[in-house]
């Protein structure tokens, strides 16, 4: 198993321990074999197991766009990224809640949804496109 050189009062010892089962060790120093038993047990090194508590985070929702108050509504992009799926079409009547495009942004899918009914009146943006955080991709009326 291991190989050990030990020096005691200016005399060379070489240690190789064979086996070990328990506290028992069988080992040779300088050839000769030996047969030792420890006074306590070994302790063996354990790999710690990590425990987490169950995560408690609530459900994922879609992320909701706050349109202005007043009769036209702009969904501007929450954050940067690429623009996956659009789920409407000019001329489309939306609820609240509707699906309105997919959004990836750092290798996650943000599905953007409407936050009040209303008209799709246009467009901004195309499946693949890059958009900035605040970029204008649908109007509402």
């Amino acid at each position: 198993m291991k190989n050990f050189t030990f020096k005691i009062n200016e005399n060379n010892y070489s240690v190789k321990i064979v086996s070990q089962e328990n506290n028992t060790i069988d080992l040779e120093v300088n050839g000769t074999s030996y047969s030792v038993k420890m006074k306590e047990e070994i302790k063996t090194r354990k790999t710690p197991t990590l425990v987490r508590k169950p995560s408690k985070a609530a459900p994922v929702e879609p992320v909701k766009v706050n349109p202005s108050s007043s009769g036209k509504a702009k969904v501007t992009a929450p954050i940067p990224g690429v623009i996956l799926s659009l789920n409407v079409k000019v001329g489309d009547t939306i609820k609240e809640n509707d699906l309105l495009l997919v959004l990836e942004a750092m290798k996650m899918e943000n599905s953007i949804v409407a936050e009040k009914s209303g008209v799709v009146t246009a467009i901004n943006v195309t499946v693949g496109q890059q958009v900035l955080q605040g970029e204008v991709m649908i109007e509402l009326e």
